[in-house]
């Protein structure tokens, strides 16, 4: 469960980070509800987020994958999507989660894809297509975070150790 993912992202945003001591890989990961559903995210950037996670472990009593799990990893795609528009001096909160959810899937690996509807200074939305293993769409989602100015203490824990 402590195991991170690899991420690509921009080496700007690798440089902006570095430069402030921060974990990147823990700042842009799936956080720990994520982890306990198998959210991977491989591709991060203001313009694309990429990810995925497994249908199995993530079921609602009839054995299709659950809405409130594509909600989930919905919400994680867009708000690191958010995180990367307002840079290190902004943080992402959550203020708006729409899910339309077009078919059931009972197995494999959904991919979620998040694209910027708008990038503004105070907010970010993004618009996330989750599709199954044959690239049928599952569900369409809309995220909109709030960009607020990091406060003392935001994120302390991720600082790096090394």
């Amino acid at each position: 469960m402590g195991e991170q993912q690899h991420v690509e992202f921009p080496q700007e945003v690798i440089d902006e980070y570095a430069a402030l001591g921060i974990d990147l890989q823990a700042l842009f990961s799936a956080g720990h509800l994520g982890q306990r559903m198998g959210v991977e995210i491989t591709e991060a950037s203001a313009d694309r987020v990429v990810g995925t996670m497994p249908v199995e472990g993530n079921t609602q009593p009839y054995g299709l994958l659950h809405g409130g799990a594509s909600a989930v990893l919905a919400e994680t795609l867009g708000s690191v999507g958010s995180m990367l528009h307002g840079g290190s001096s902004k943080i992402a909160v959550g203020v708006d989660l729409n899910c339309t959810h077009h078919r059931g899937v009972r197995s494999g690996l959904v991919t979620g894809v998040a694209t910027p509807v708008h990038r503004g200074r105070s907010t970010a939305t993004y618009e996330i297509v989750i599709s199954d293993e044959e690239g049928r769409r599952v569900c369409t989602a809309r995220l909109t975070c709030l960009l607020r100015d990091v406060r003392p203490g935001d994120g302390s824990h991720l600082r790096a150790t090394d």
